[in-house]
């Protein structure tokens, strides 16, 4: 019983000591962030989805003026 708590203190003390797994947990972080923002942003039906149409059409029809 004593190893086994042994490899468990050892395993603990590892992890706190590893700086990469919390790197990579905050990238996942504010990748989901990033995420619920943009799908907030393009859901609501404001502004933000009018203005890219708007600004798609203006290219579109100068592209076909030319």
């Amino acid at each position: 019983m004593l190893k086994y708590y042994v490899k468990a203190s050892e395993a603990v003390r590892r992890l706190r000591t590893d700086k990469d797994g919390v790197v990579s947990l905050e990238y996942v972080i504010v990748a989901a962030c990033v995420c619920v923002v943009v799908i907030a942003a393009f859901n609501t039906g404001g502004s933000l989805p009018g203005a890219l149409t708007s600004g798609f059409a203006k290219v579109t029809a100068a592209i076909a003026a030319l």
